[in-house]
């Protein structure tokens, strides 16, 4: 009998590695025989863990969509208020992508190498999560933007999901401190006044 814990842990291992060799050379160009290599696992091992490539990108992506999702929903069970709730979004974002570069750089370029059932599960998932962020914004107070929230949802998700491209987490700038700086940016521009209501000089 197959301890479940040891499974679960080896697979983790496979999934990491995986990402991070999928993030450096892509998914398409890697062979599973390069996975071998680089999870130093033989090729019937890893087919005992995973069918093939596409189940080894499948899984990565639900990992990490199920593991921000339910992290995020944590982090916002204590938060006190509309703007505290989403700073709190931010912060568990920018800190879970900046512990998870290779994810982060998968979800974003190979979000359409999936299909099927498979791509039908993952998108299910990113649409709670922008579902999640979209009613933050919109619950945000009456000087927000009258607008669509779905764009500034977009917006926000746009500054924080490339981070991968320019950020070091080991760099002089911490990721609470990025977050920090994300949610500030991003606050000031939805709930400042708006021209017609902003003080006019004499």
């Amino acid at each position: 009998m197959v301890d479940p814990l040891t499974f679960d842990s080896r697979l983790a291992r496979i999934l990491t590695v995986a990402a991070k060799v999928f993030a450096g050379k892509g998914f398409h160009p890697t062979t599973m025989r390069a996975l071998s290599r680089e999870t130093e696992m033989s090729l019937a091992g890893i087919y005992h863990y995973v069918s093939g490539k596409n189940e080894l990108l499948y899984l990565i992506q639900q990992r990490c969509f199920s593991a921000v999702l339910a992290g995020a929903e944590r982090a916002l069970a204590d938060g006190h208020g509309p703007a505290d709730r989403l700073e709190r979004f931010i912060r568990h974002h920018v800190g879970f992508f900046a512990s998870h570069m290779s994810e982060m750089k998968v979800l974003a370029h190979e979000a359409d190498s999936l299909d099927g059932v498979r791509l039908a599960d993952i998108n299910g998932l990113k649409r709670r999560y922008v579902d999640l962020l979209r009613t933050l914004v919109a619950d945000l107070d009456d000087n927000s933007p009258k607008g669509d929230p779905q764009v500034a949802a977009y917006a926000l998700f746009g500054m924080m999901n490339w981070i991968y491209t320019w950020y070091h987490p080991d760099g002089p700038i911490s990721p609470d401190a990025l977050a920090d700086r994300f949610a500030q940016l991003f606050l000031s521009g939805v709930i400042a006044p708006s021209p017609s209501t902003a003080p006019q000089g004499d």
